[in-house]
């Protein structure tokens, strides 16, 4: 991955995590402030709403964090370790965990005459594509395992070289 990349893609990331610190400090508080105001007739508290949100910015501010630590290692040449399993294991169980309170987010609008019935269908539909994203990141993990299997074959093959030579 060259600089220009690298140093494009953290400016990215930065920008991700700045707009969700803004989501959580600013706008959280707006809606909670909107929905108790407007006196909607939802089935639950507004507060559970407004945990499954926080989470929800949450578990996607821990995949840019880890994301970011992969760069890193892309850029330092280490990627190719053991270490960064630590972080796409993390990925994938933010991601999962994500599904998950989206899950819990259509199950508290499904009830009721509060949201359209597409909306929560709506909803189904990302969960699925979430998990997809998931399944994905798995997938990469694998080939991330494969990859780091055949360097420490290389390393072991090019230290016996090195025995005979």
């Amino acid at each position: 991955m060259g600089q220009v990349t690298t140093l494009a893609l953290r400016g990215v990331l930065v920008a991700l995590l700045a707009g969700s610190v803004f989501v959580q400090a600013v706008m959280v508080p707006l809606i909670g402030a909107d929905l108790e105001e407007s006196g909607s007739e939802l089935a639950y508290p507004r507060a559970a709403y407004l945990v499954v949100l926080v989470l929800g910015i949450v578990t996607v501010q821990v995949v840019l964090v880890c994301v970011w630590r992969l760069v890193t290692m892309v850029r330092r040449g280490t990627v190719f370790s053991h270490a960064a399993f630590r972080y796409v294991d993390v990925v994938i169980w933010a991601i999962a965990a994500a599904a998950v309170l989206l899950s819990a987010f259509g199950y508290m609008l499904a009830p009721g005459e509060a949201v359209a019935p597409g909306v929560v269908l709506l909803i189904g539909g990302v969960i699925v594509a979430v998990l997809g994203v998931a399944l994905i990141v798995l997938v990469l993990r694998m080939l991330l395992a494969q990859a780091v299997a055949r360097d420490v074959e290389a390393a072991r093959l090019e230290a016996e070289l090195q025995g005979v030579i």
